[in-house]
């Protein structure tokens, strides 16, 4: 199967680590990782863990005096500094692949009515539940469930790694693994280290998803092959470090990068400080003086003037990826930085040395065959439409509509929901995605209210020609959210700055939705432009009236026309 390489102004280097140390795939030259530069002759020795501390530091200051940029992650800085807020997104997205799957939730209610793929999500079963002051235990910390495991020991030690329940978090194993108990363990724990290296594309020894990371290297021959078939991601498993190149959603399929302590948006310019500040990274002393990295940065791109906010949130994501062992709280210049250049060299993923600009890089790092581009959509979005897939990915999806999905849901524990628009997998235990919907926070509560509201008003009545997407009123959107405001705001406690601001509760509740891909932007040249809501959102909604009563609202369908001297058409149905 045709791979996509990744290079960055790069060296191959057998065994498939990262940089040449020992610890790889172990699966010969034929997996092969890549080397952003060789190691330099200050460099640690083969196989040996640098150790970060100033004891190291002699010598930094003159080693820093020849800082160089590489020259694939010089060229990106300036594409991302040139690029729109959307194109930016797209480009970190493929050139660094370091986004999170993202996936519903909840399930459809059992019983609610047909659940196969001639059902239309306008009106299948729904996951429908009342969302007006839902309480909820708060969830931990978002990621893949950990595992503390021994070789040696019994099963039972593996808590939620076995067979699953009926509509428990796994799915049952099949029966082969279920003849036998170490086959059983192996399935639950080679499960466990795929959806961490989905959820967390680089997981490191001594980091926050440290205690993954044994599974990870104990099933990394077999995890390497099976991503490698089944999505066409390059697996790269060495001695500190697991890295899983992903290779980009393709224009308009953003996964926005945010500061990691404020959760605000990278803008172009912060996308092109952190590249320019991993392009020196990548061959620096273990040991830097931050002044004299932000001299270089100057040096190196002197067009690419460091907005303050900007520089923070760049050097808060490389602390946050551990290629720097702590981002200074100011961009103090006596600050010293510890610099993982094992780690900085695993962040580039795409292929910048090969692509002629930032369309074409994103174009060329998204580029697979039809299977496995459908297989991305799946393990990687809430839902695949047909709608927004190729005439050749569609024609695939439509012979392998079970037989797909299913190679997946056995690969990661989902559950397959198959509709007429496209097919959904879903992780009821919401462990492996980056946004919940439904959720626990106010934003996440209005919402759910407002995805509600707008289906239940602009849902096609059974017969009607809707597809995929139906237009929704800019004033029903208002509307809607002033509703909701008035109605549950104060008694359910809702933030007062949302309240008081309808502006900023709309930016965000349509924000939330469209990045959960319920609702999108009505193509340019629309009049009115506006938002389309997409079937999926369906799901959320109460279950469709079949026979709903005409409302009085400005945007309600009315009665239609009765014929003198016979009954309405809704009266002769109820009747």
């Amino acid at each position: 199967m045709e791979q996509q390489e990744y290079a960055t102004g790069t060296t191959r280097v057998a065994g498939g680590t990262s940089d040449g140390r020992e610890g790889g795939a172990r699966r010969g030259t034929t997996d092969a990782g890549i080397a952003v530069r060789g190691v330099r002759p200050d460099g640690p020795q083969e196989g040996a863990r640098p150790e970060h501390g100033r004891a190291r530091a002699g010598g930094s200051a003159g080693a820093a005096e020849g800082l160089s940029p590489d020259p694939g992650l010089l060229r990106l800085a300036h594409w991302f500094a040139e690029a729109s807020p959307g194109t930016a997104d797209d480009l970190c997205a493929a050139s660094f692949g370091l986004y999170p799957a993202r996936h519903f939730g909840v399930l459809a209610e059992p019983g609610a009515g047909p659940a196969d793929a001639e059902v239309s999500w306008w009106h299948g079963p729904t996951a429908h539940a009342p969302a007006v002051l839902r309480l909820r235990e708060a969830r931990p910390v978002r990621g893949v469930r950990r595992a503390r495991r021994d070789a040696d020991a019994p099963d039972a030690a593996l808590p939620d790694a076995g067979a699953g329940r009926p509509g428990r978090h796994r799915k049952p194993e099949r029966s082969r693994a279920a003849a036998c108990p170490l086959d059983r363990s192996a399935a639950a724990e080679r499960r466990i280290a795929a959806r961490l290296l989905l959820a967390h594309p680089l997981v490191t020894a001594a980091g926050p998803h440290a205690d993954g990371f044994p599974l990870i290297r104990r099933h990394r021959d077999w995890l390497t092959e099976r991503f490698d078939t089944l999505l066409g991601y390059r697996l790269v498993v060495g001695p500190w470090h697991a890295r899983l190149c992903k290779a980009g959603l393709g224009p308009g399929g953003a996964r926005r990068l945010e500061h990691p302590g404020t959760g605000v948006p990278f803008t172009p310019g912060a996308y092109a400080q952190l590249a320019l500040a991993l392009a020196l990274l990548v061959d620096a002393p273990e040991e830097l003086p931050l002044g004299r990295l932000l001299e270089a940065m100057d040096t190196a791109a002197p067009g690419l003037a460091a907005d303050p906010a900007e520089l923070a949130a760049a050097l808060a994501a490389l602390a946050d990826w551990q290629v720097l062992t702590e981002a200074p709280a100011q961009a103090d210049p006596a600050a010293v930085l510890t610099v993982d250049r094992e780690l900085a060299r695993a962040v580039p993923a795409g292929p910048p040395a090969l692509a002629d600009d930032a369309a074409d890089l994103i174009r060329r790092a998204a580029a697979a065959e039809p299977a496995i581009a459908v297989r991305r959509r799946l393990a990687e979005t809430p839902a695949a439409l047909g709608a927004d897939l190729t005439e050749d990915q569609r024609a695939w999806l439509d012979r392998h509509r079970h037989t797909g999905p299913a190679a997946l849901t056995d690969f990661l524990g989902l559950e397959a929901e198959l509709r007429a628009e496209g097919v959904a997998l879903l992780d009821p235990a919401d462990e492996l995605t980056d946004l919940a919907l439904p959720g626990t926070g106010m934003l996440a509560q209005a919402t759910l209210l407002l995805v509600e509201r707008l289906v239940e008003e602009v849902r096609p009545l059974p017969g009607e020609s809707a597809g995929t997407d139906v237009s929704i009123p800019d004033a029903l959107i208002d509307g809607v959210l002033g509703d909701i405001a008035d109605e549950y705001g104060l008694p359910a406690g809702w933030r007062r700055d949302y309240l008081a601001d309808r502006t900023a509760l709309r930016r965000d509740a349509l924000d939330l939705l469209q990045r959960m891909g319920l609702i999108t932007r009505a193509p340019l040249g629309t009049r009115p432009p506006g938002w389309l809501l997409r079937a999926p959102a369906a799901r959320y909604a109460p279950a469709a009236d079949l026979l709903p009563a005409p409302g009085t609202g400005r945007h309600s369908r009315p009665e239609p026309p009765a014929v003198p001297g016979q009954p309405g058409p809704r009266t002769q149905q109820r009747a």
